[in-house]
């Protein structure tokens, strides 16, 4: 995944700087890194949902540690994006159990779909489609997740309604809520 070259400044909030200041202290002096995922989800709040350079300096800075410290972490965890995303990212688990279950042709159908591939927005902003590791819901494969939501036992029909009301402003909640 390539990251954003977007040069645009990025402070946190005083509510989010309060939140940080307050996970901080359930950690020993010196060991702040430990709020990293909490504080890079905070930026990624802040930022429209994705993870600038300069979000992440402003990490590093907060917590007092190196920006290839917050690099490390955001480039491995899915969960963070690092280049700007759409409305509704759709995140497709493409593990596996999945795959065997029709992951791929769920997938395929919906770049079809939206005209974009994997890893890209589309025109409106509506819509990125990214394929992540396992979302630890095997048993209801394909699934995607969406935000906090779970979609699961994925259909071409499944795909083209929730589209749908994504673009209607009556979005479907999912099956379930992470937690």
């Amino acid at each position: 995944m390539t990251h954003s070259t977007d040069a645009t400044p990025f402070q946190f909030s005083e509510g989010a700087l309060a939140e940080i200041r307050t996970l901080m202290q359930k950690f020993p002096e010196g060991r702040h890194k430990s709020a990293i995922l909490r504080t890079l989800h905070l930026a990624q709040e802040e930022n429209n949902g994705w993870l600038s350079i300069a979000a992440m300096d402003q990490v590093a800075q907060a917590l007092s540690i190196t920006p290839i410290e917050v690099y490390e972490v955001a480039t491995f965890y899915s969960m963070y994006n690092l280049a700007p995303v759409g409305k509704y990212v759709l995140e497709f688990c493409h593990t596996g159990p999945c795959a065997i279950e029709g992951a791929e042709r769920i997938v395929a159908y919906a770049q079809q779909k939206l005209g974009i591939r994997t890893g890209e927005t589309t025109q409106d902003g509506m819509f990125t489609i990214k394929e992540v590791e396992c979302l630890g819901a095997c048993g209801y494969a394909p699934m995607m997740q969406v935000g906090e939501f779970y979609h699961e036992h994925l259909t071409e029909a499944k795909i083209d309604q929730f589209i749908d009301n994504c673009r209607a402003g009556n979005i479907n909640k999912g099956t379930w809520r992470m937690h």
